[in-house]
């Protein structure tokens, strides 16, 4: 199934006692489903982010919580949005995701990015290093892991991983769809190239049209169609009749949809579908409030299912 109005949730800060934490997040997950999207993501942090709210905010590790959302709903694919490499051994990773395809029954996605929250890096121990390193160690990783999603048996030896022989058994696909996300426009959009069946990309409005340039130009350098590289934009949507994007700072206005359906689905149309994005997979600040993911649906999902 393609990846065309995906929904994200990022942030576990509902008002309420841990007990009602998790009960609010299937509730979202069902909704999600039940309003039409066809797949939900998690963020791979273990702290809050610094746009979002303080460190010590709630933050569920996110492969456990897919696990718990897989036997919640039915028929969502489930991923990150994405995994932080640097955060997982490619092989336990592997092993990670091709489990979560079993206990979905064939609906996990493999989000990967290179990491870039070096507070949870320091604070928890793993290495950061520089942002070559990070994306070195991505693309060892990426010679690992899709070859053995595939039922493959790699062996490999790189600077920073090795594997002999590594296998992830059982395996209900014979490949789970490989998701990277960012916005660099040659190592990033590379790496999704040669590697990735979907390309969410972080970025302004108005770079999306460079950004797709520029993933076009990736595929065509290593002999790939660009048109079997899946896109979609990272996007905030702020439902409210009143607010318009002329209300918030220029910052924000430039990566967020605000207004009422018919104005989210107007920004929707003509700044990410008409630069030729797939589609789109949004956020909303309110969403644990119920009927707020419906009427998100309601509003976009005519103009990218159509």
């Amino acid at each position: 199934m393609a990846i065309r109005l995906g929904f994200q949730i990022p942030n576990f800060s509902y008002g309420t006692g841990v007990e009602n934490l998790f009960p609010t997040v299937i509730a979202q997950a069902r909704e999600a489903e039940s309003a039409g999207y066809d797949s939900l993501f998690v963020m791979d942090h273990f702290y809050q982010l610094p746009m979002l709210g303080t460190p010590d905010q709630p933050m569920l590790e996110a492969y456990t919580a897919l696990g718990a959302l897989a036997t919640a709903t039915e028929r969502l694919q489930l991923g990150t949005l994405v995994t932080g490499n640097t955060y997982r051994n490619p092989a336990l990773l592997s092993k990670v995701i091709t489990t979560l395809d079993v206990v979905s029954g064939g609906r996990a996605v493999l989000g990967l990015g290179a990491g870039w929250f070096e507070l949870e890096h320091r604070q928890l121990g793993f290495e950061f290093g520089t942002f070559t390193d990070r994306f070195n160690r991505l693309e060892e990783a990426l010679q690992i892991i899709d070859p053995m999603i595939k039922g493959e048996r790699p062996t490999f030896s790189g600077e920073w991983y090795t594997a002999e022989s590594a296998m992830a058994e059982p395996r209900y696909r014979d490949r789970i769809p490989i998701m990277i996300g960012g916005g660099g426009e040659k190592k990033t959009f590379g790496l999704a190239a040669r590697y990735a069946d979907h390309l969410n990309i972080i970025a302004s409005f108005d770079e999306l049209p460079r950004k797709m340039a520029a993933a076009r130009a990736r595929c065509e350098e290593v002999g790939r169609d660009p048109a079997t590289l899946e896109t979609s934009l990272m996007l905030t949507v702020m439902l409210d009749e009143k607010a318009k994007p002329d209300q918030l700072p220029e910052n924000m206005a430039a990566r967020m949809a605000i207004g009422g359906p018919a104005q989210i689905a107007e920004q929707v149309q003509a700044k990410v579908l008409d630069a030729g994005l797939n589609g789109a997979i949004i956020n909303l600040p309110n969403g644990h409030i119920p009927g707020m993911i419906t009427a998100a649906a309601e509003a976009l999902r005519p103009l990218i299912h159509a």
